[in-house]
């Protein structure tokens, strides 16, 4: 039985051949299966609405900072998404049947697709296993792709895959799974398989995140603010710049005035408290 350790060789050992002018050994029934999934990825896409209606804690989002599903469960309007993100969803979803489809072509075994999964009464819908274990298949961009290939998304892992994956082995009783990504600029592929000092305790995670969401008061902060330079100003975290809960999470910074925004060449600067005012336009 063929294992994840030569997963990606494989599918470039197939390609080159393809370059060199021999056809890739893809089946009707591997093309059948990539057609169907695809449906199923554009059927589900085009009813977000139904899947988001209200907050709930699933696998999907157990790694998320507390603090952000805090706010999250009691914002009416958090589960709005952006006409151009619904797009790069559905990009996404495509993309990894693409990518299924070059796993099967290599003779390494697809199974348990979009397989529900249940722990602790917290559900998730994995993406499939091969060759018996749990794999997350992800398209990333140039950084993003970098955490996995480098094997540094435990320093950066703002979105929680780290806990995701380990719910899902937790609830299938597997160890040795990992992600499968994509980079959608370059076309790369790697196979990231975290070891288990990486990987949360998932039934743990689950215990102390459903604790904290009951609370009236919202969680610490999920990133502690870090120093700009040297002249004493402080800045958002890199995990927290993204969150659109951030002007509401650190209204108390600047001595009570909140946070100050500030545009640079190279993007928008968010700082909690300033020494020395920055020369740069300030965003009001």
């Amino acid at each position: 039985m063929k294992t994840l350790d030569t997963l990606v060789s494989d599918i470039y050992e197939h390609l080159d051949k393809l370059s060199e002018g021999t056809p890739l050994p893809i089946s009707e029934s591997d093309i059948d299966k990539t057609l169907v999934g695809i449906k199923d990825a554009l059927m589900s896409w085009s009813a977000p609405a139904v899947r988001n209606k209200n907050f709930t804690v699933r696998m999907s989002n157990i790694g998320k900072p507390a603090k952000q599903l805090w706010y999250e469960k009691r914002d009416s309007n958090s589960r709005t998404v952006t006409a151009s993100t619904q797009i790069k969803f559905l990009y996404g979803h495509l993309l990894e049947e693409i990518v299924l489809m070059l796993v099967r072509m290599t003779d390494h075994k697809v199974t348990d697709e979009q397989k529900e999964v249940n722990l602790n009464g917290i559900l998730g819908h994995m993406d499939c296993k091969i060759n018996g274990e749990v794999v997350d298949v992800k398209t990333a961009s140039n950084f993003a792709f970098r955490k996995f290939s480098q094997g540094s998304l435990s320093e950066d892992d703002p979105f929680g895959y780290l806990s995701q994956l380990a719910a899902y082995e937790e609830a299938e009783g597997t160890n040795n799974g990992g992600f499968l990504v994509l980079n959608k600029e370059s076309g790369e592929l790697c196979l990231y398989q975290p070891d288990d000092l990486e990987k949360p305790n998932a039934s743990s995670k689950i215990k102390s995140l459903l604790t904290a969401l009951e609370k009236e008061e919202p969680p610490g902060f999920c990133y502690s603010p870090v120093p700009d330079g040297k002249k004493g100003n402080m800045k958002l975290a890199k995990g927290c710049t993204w969150c659109k809960y951030k002007f509401e999470c650190f209204k108390d910074s600047n001595e009570g005035s909140g946070l100050k925004s500030y545009k640079y060449a190279n993007g928008v600067v968010h700082f909690t408290k300033i020494e020395s005012k920055p020369n740069v336009p300030e965003i009001l």
